[in-house]
């Protein structure tokens, strides 16, 4: 046998042996899957995988075989092909056998649901009500102290109002005052200026008679000086 063609049977030989080992374990963790269906049929989609590629590489192992020159070495492989091909319907019993048994966990889980699920919505639901409560409960406190701090500024700007109305209050009444006083201020002095354009016309009248009575002696001396015998 050459070389190269045996080369190409030893690395052909050991794709199958991974082969068999990735589905004697895909074939373990079908028989330990606890479920769901959808893990159990993504198991089985890969398992389907491998023996696909195990079944090719088994043709291709016996087409070697056929294409060898030595007698022995054609005995051999076919010897080697025949001993996967026996694991390998060795290992699609197991994988049945695999499937069966997780198909019945499978099935008595679905039935245990069945039975006891009303007691878990039951439950489920319970949870939710209570869950809701809680939450209404937290939103209504949130809203009471939200109300409560907003009372709570309203009160300080009515107070800030009333202090401002109060500030504003006083200083009108001091300005009525001032108002008053400049009242009686400027009511004196009108009476004042009264008094005095009273008392201006009272000297005028007075100054008038002084003069006329001034300027009628006059008159009288210069008569009697002037004209003695009048």
């Amino acid at each position: 046998m050459a070389s190269s063609a045996d080369v190409h049977v030893r690395i052909c030989g050991q794709e199958i042996i991974k082969y068999d080992l990735e589905i004697k374990a895909l074939i373990q963790d079908i028989r330990d899957c606890p479920g769901p269906e959808s893990t159990f049929m993504e198991l089985n989609s890969h398992i389907k995988e491998k023996f696909t590629n195990l079944r090719l590489r088994i043709q291709d192992l016996e087409q070697m075989a056929k294409e060898q020159d030595r007698e022995s070495d054609r005995l051999a492989i076919q010897a080697e092909m025949a001993s996967q091909r026996r694991q390998l319907l060795s290992n699609q019993t197991a994988w049945r056998k695999a499937n069966l048994a997780c198909k019945l966990v499978i099935d008595n889980l679905k039935k245990d649901e069945l039975l006891h699920g009303g007691d878990n919505q039951s439950v489920k639901q319970r949870k939710v009500t209570k869950e809701s409560l809680v939450e209404t409960s937290s939103n209504i406190t949130e809203s009471l102290m939200s109300i409560s701090r907003m009372m709570a500024e309203q009160v300080k700007q009515s107070e800030d109002t009333i202090g401002t109305l109060a500030t504003s209050s006083r200083t009108l009444q001091e300005t009525n005052e001032e108002f008053k006083n400049m009242t009686g201020t400027i009511h004196l002095g009108r009476k004042l200026i009264f008094k005095y354009n009273r008392r201006e016309l009272t000297d005028k009248l007075l100054i008038f008679l002084a003069l006329a009575l001034f300027f009628a002696t006059v008159l009288y001396i210069l008569k009697k000086r002037l004209f003695p015998f009048i």
